[in-house]
């Protein structure tokens, strides 16, 4: 008897634990009193059925889940969190997530999603924070996130993006956090962030960016931190840094290729001198070229050699300009020469006359 109380009492325990036995799936842990639903690491192929409707918090994370079918989660519409990374996703389809109204994550990095449908993000305008990172998407546009209208932070660091048309974020006018990190672009074309005007962190550390438009941080009014370290840039233009009319906005740009002449220290010269502007890693930038200033540090590189090519060509300057005068003098005095010959000449003719 004391036996069979025992059972009772372990049997009641775990059934407790598992919130609604007959609602948890087998490999799942339903902690029903906390809400969260843990099926991770559970050996999983597919989306499991029986997941207790009061759940909150999904983790179907490290499992082998290639496939997220239309209406998934139409019995758990009381989601706000979803953890599906480190699975084998390559395919979502349209209205997956269309149920889940309250959504304020979700987590699908770590997986093989090459492509986003504007039907993708169809149900999801309050999720808050999207995690893409370790996918293989190769370009954005406008149709990628267009029903994120309360997104705050993106992630895509990591795929293989490499191009991004104009109006790819035009629908997140709240996003504070954007990670780009470890891509492939190569050029930031003005009108890209044209509507982040809540941006507050834009990494693009580790692309293989080697230029910009003058204008494509200027609509970046709120960001504090622009991360470009580790790219393909050799110089940069003045302006690109100057359109950036924020109150305070830190600037990393270590790990580029720059070439360290003249035309750069101005450029860094002026910037450091602008008061919202920091150059955070400034001291530890190096010289790719000119080879005779391969791997020096850019604080370091003598400024007496631009102020001597200043001077050279201030120089060079003023002596064209006083060969120009001088030739032009030159010529003004043999017009004068020639006039005041020719004078003599007619007085010289007129005389003869008169005494003939």
């Amino acid at each position: 008897m004391k036996e069979m109380v025992l059972l009772l009492l372990a049997l009641t325990e775990t059934a407790s634990r598992s919130g609604h036995g007959s609602w948890c799936e087998p490999g799942c842990d339903c902690r029903g009193d906390l809400k969260f639903t843990i099926c991770s690491r559970a050996l999983f192929t597919e989306l499991p059925g029986r997941i207790p409707p009061s759940t909150e918090l999904l983790d179907l994370s490290d499992n082998n889940i290639s496939f997220v079918p239309q209406r998934s989660f139409s019995k758990n519409r009381k989601l706000r969190v979803l953890l599906l990374q480190n699975n084998n996703i390559s395919v979502v389809e349209d209205g997956s997530f269309s149920q889940l109204e309250f959504l304020q994550k979700l987590d699908l990095s770590w997986n093989r999603i090459s492509v986003l449908t504007e039907g993708f993000s169809i149900g999801l305008a309050f999720l808050r924070e999207l995690q893409l990172a370790h996918n293989c998407l190769t370009s954005l546009d406008s149709r990628s996130f267009m029903h994120l209208d309360g997104l705050q932070r993106l992630n895509l660091t990591s795929n293989s993006i490499h191009t991004m048309q104009v109006r790819s974020f035009s629908s997140m006018s709240s996003l504070r956090q954007l990670h780009l990190d470890d891509n492939r672009l190569t050029f930031l074309r003005s009108g890209i962030f044209s509507m982040l005007r809540s941006l507050e962190v834009l990494n693009l550390e580790g692309n293989q960016i080697s230029g910009s438009e003058e204008g494509v941080f200027k609509p970046l009014t709120s960001m504090t931190l622009l991360n470009l370290a580790n790219n393909q840039l050799s110089t940069v233009a003045f302006r690109t840094f100057l359109n950036i009319h924020t109150y305070s906005t830190h600037i990393l740009l270590e790990g580029n290729p720059w070439n360290c002449d003249c035309d750069l220290q101005r450029v860094f010269s002026k910037l450091q001198s602008i008061q919202r502007l920091f150059l955070d890693d400034y001291y530890n930038l190096t010289c790719s070229a000119p080879l005779d200033l391969h791997d020096y540090r850019l604080m370091d590189v003598d400024t007496g050699l631009c102020l001597a090519e200043t001077v050279t060509v201030l120089i060079i300057s003023v002596t064209v300009v006083i060969t120009v005068l001088a030739t032009m003098l030159m010529g003004e005095k043999k017009r004068k020469e020639r006039k005041r010959g020719k004078h003599w000449s007619q007085q010289g003719h007129h005389s003869d006359e008169s005494d003939n």
